[in-house]
């Protein structure tokens, strides 16, 4: 995550929203936080109601219990990065559980969200991992022409790092059907590329590192991978 958190400026942003998959409860909605403030070792982050109102007014949102928000990793894992990133600065957090959304469910919360990408004081964080292999995630997708095991997932994720850099959700929609990476974060990401669809302004995103836990060249073997992407207004900014 640091190759992505070094490279923001935050004397940009007043407010960051974090949007990441619920591994906890299903629900085909995205949810938001019923705390007032998230708070880590490093220190504590606002949570903006006031941006939390306007998205409730839309009907599209719940909440999440206590229980929810305290087990959700994928949004916990950030917060000490955020708070390190935008120490000295005065901002506020928007956190989002996003659900399992369906392609139609993504547009309507990119549509939603979309113009909040277009104030340049909203700093936007996707929390996901990349694939997840072996027996024990139940997949095993392995294409010999790529050499060893590890090497076909690395094409596998690289494949579809260069959809998401595409910026077309239809497109890693397409990727997801074809071969079912097991990409956490699928669907913020999904949301996410909607709202570059939503948005008046042109991004650009670039990865800037990738790695596996392991190296498997077994099927008894097993890995994680990740990968941190940047995204800007196309200007450079």
């Amino acid at each position: 995550m640091a190759y992505a958190y070094k490279h923001i400026d935050a004397s940009k942003f007043k407010r960051v929203f974090l949007l990441g998959p619920s591994h906890h409860v299903f629900t085909r909605k995205c949810m938001l936080s019923s705390q007032m403030v998230y708070e880590t070792p490093l220190g504590s982050m606002e949570i903006d109601q006031e941006v939390y109102a306007q998205l409730t007014a839309t009907g599209r949102f719940e909440m999440m219990s206590l229980d929810v928000d305290e087990a959700e990793h994928s949004l916990e894992l950030h917060t000490p990065y955020i708070v390190h990133t935008m120490r000295g600065q005065s901002y506020k957090l928007v956190p989002i559980m996003v659900g399992a959304l369906t392609p139609e469910g993504e547009a309507q919360y990119g549509n939603i969200l979309g113009p909040y990408l277009d104030d340049p004081t909203n700093l936007f964080v996707v929390s996901s991992d990349f694939c997840h292999w072996g027996s024990r995630f139940s997949y095993t997708f392995y294409n010999r022409d790529q050499g060893q095991i590890w090497e076909s997932i690395k094409w596998l994720d690289h494949l579809g790092m260069d959809v998401i850099e595409g910026g077309n959700p239809a497109d890693f929609t397409t990727y997801l059907e074809t071969y079912r990476n097991t990409i956490c974060g699928r669907h913020p990401i999904g949301v996410f590329l909607n709202m570059l669809h939503h948005s008046k302004l042109q991004h650009k995103i670039r990865f800037t590192k990738y790695d596996q836990s392991s190296k498997c060249t077994s099927q008894s073997h097993s890995s994680v991978s990740y990968a941190a992407a940047v995204i800007t207004i196309a200007d450079g900014s």
